[in-house]
């Protein structure tokens, strides 16, 4: 099954499979319109049985490329992701229930993750920055209701609409945070303080540039382990090949060496 394994993994397939995913996006796209719905509506469920159909041969032929055992396809998660987003378009039970069957197909779209490599280490680096993030949000958290505080105290009776409460104040530092409406929020508050300003100023350097920068660097970090783990799981079976031909190699002498000794005692005679 060497010669399928080739073949699934190949770039013309794989680009065929992500042309295929595509237009099923784009089928399931058209017939969110009512009016191409009702006057297309025959041939959108053609073309999108058609990709179904295509989808469900991949899936065969990539369970047969690991034959004898076509069960280690399963041992990867994407892999049980892929059969399951095909095989519940064909479970009869599902057949009636809409809601299902279109999220059965929205799935299908998702596949289009596990055929892209860059795609797919996105995602890896988004689930694996995902722990430093929720400490950096509980810092985030932190700094807005310590600034939320100050802010309600210097501002709170004056500019009520903004910072009337830690709720508003905490929502108003977070929109300072994308540098929104800054100007607007330093202003109004310097009429009310005249070194009010220190505290916009500080809360900047803080929030936006501390904060943000850490996020970059965390998104960054998890971006190049990720790189990293790809480029390990693709070395991986490239590395297995001459370890066979090596046993191979062995085999064959060992073989070699047990006919010689085979035949060195009618020799001797």
């Amino acid at each position: 099954m060497a010669a399928l394994q080739r073949l699934v993994d190949s770039p013309i397939f794989i680009g065929v499979i992500v042309a295929v995913i595509l237009a099923n996006a784009l089928i399931l796209g058209l017939q969110t319109y009512p009016g191409l719905e009702r006057e297309y509506g025959d041939l959108l469920d053609l073309l999108n049985a058609l990709c179904l159909a295509i989808f469900a041969v991949e899936i065969s032929l990539r369970i047969a490329s690991y034959f004898p055992r076509p069960w280690n396809y399963f041992r990867e998660g994407w892999n049980v992701f892929d059969f399951l987003a095909v095989s519940l378009a064909f479970v009869p039970g599902l057949q009636n229930n809409t809601t299902i069957l279109r999220l059965a197909r929205l799935a299908r779209i998702v596949r289009v993750v596990h055929l892209l490599p860059d795609v797919r280490i996105l995602i890896t680096a988004v689930i694996r920055s995902l722990p430093p993030l929720a400490s950096m949000a509980i810092l985030t958290t932190l700094i807005l209701f310590v600034y939320g505080m100050v802010g309600w105290q210097l501002f709170g009776d004056e500019l009520p609409q903004d910072w009337g409460n830690i709720g508003e104040a905490m929502l108003s530092l977070f929109v300072m945070l994308t540098l929104e409406d800054f100007p607007q929020y330093m202003d109004a508050g310097m009429e009310i303080h005249q070194w009010s300003w220190i505290f916009f100023v500080s809360f900047i350097l803080v929030a936006a540039f501390v904060v943000i920068n850490v996020f970059i660097g965390i998104v960054l970090n998890s971006l190049e382990e990720a790189r990293e783990l790809e480029r390990r799981e693709a070395l991986a079976p490239g590395e297995a090949v001459p370890v066979l031909e090596r046993m191979q190699i062995l085999r064959s002498a060992l073989d070699e060496l047990e006919r010689e000794l085979k035949e060195q005692p009618h020799k001797s005679r």
